[in-house]
């Protein structure tokens, strides 16, 4: 049976069989038939994992532990408002808060990160992740927008087709234009900073 635990850059929850590279959580999601409820966005620690850690195994979506989601890749990952682990992915979250001091002037503990994303990502009693608009021009690689039905990943001269399994072939993009924003703007300053999420081997490969 295929779990609803896949992650879309648009932060749908979904039931995929494709594989991601990356897990992760945002607390219990689920019941104990392992179906996903409503409450979706409360809790405000949201991170994404490695798949492997130290050889440690868990049942996935086990009655009363906090749902296993899975993304494609980091971009995605950040898209849906999930900074990295500070245990697993210990070296990334290093990176990731000091990009986080040189955008905001002041690095800070993982819980204030969280809050301020927490903030900038949920959109109050509508269970939905918030956009933004932003001109397209000023935006860093890996960052997601939305194009009509389709999930964009900025990279370069270029624009990266989402699709649950990668990448599709990528676009050219535009040099100008205001555009719908999926990643939460704290961390579009955070990549404006410097970080640089873990791409997808098609990512990796389609990137001028």
């Amino acid at each position: 049976m295929v779990l609803q635990n896949r992650v879309l850059p648009t932060g749908d929850i979904v039931a995929d069989p494709s594989r991601g590279t990356l897990t992760g959580n945002r607390g219990v999601l689920h019941d104990a038939g392992g179906n996903l409820g409503q409450a979706r966005w409360r809790h405000p620690h949201w991170i994404s994992c490695e798949l492997s850690y130290k050889g440690l195994r868990r049942p996935i979506m086990a009655p009363g532990r906090w749902t296993e989601l899975f993304f494609l890749d980091e971009a995605v990952a950040l898209a849906a408002g999930h900074r990295p682990c500070g245990e697993c992915r210990r070296a990334d979250h290093l990176a990731f808060r000091a990009a986080w001091g040189r955008a905001f002037g002041v690095e800070v503990a993982a819980a204030e990160m969280d809050r301020v994303l927490h903030a900038a990502r949920v959109v109050p009693r509508r269970r939905a992740l918030a956009t933004h608009p932003a001109p397209l021009a000023g935006l860093p690689d890996g960052t997601f927008i939305r194009d009509a039905d389709d999930c964009l990943l900025v990279m370069g001269d270029r624009l990266l087709p989402f699709i649950p399994e990668g990448y599709g072939p990528p676009r050219p993009r535009p040099a100008a234009g205001t555009v719908t924003v999926l990643t939460p703007a704290p961390l579009v300053a955070v990549l404006c900073a410097g970080y640089r999420p873990r791409l997808h081997p098609t990512g990796r490969a389609a990137a001028p």
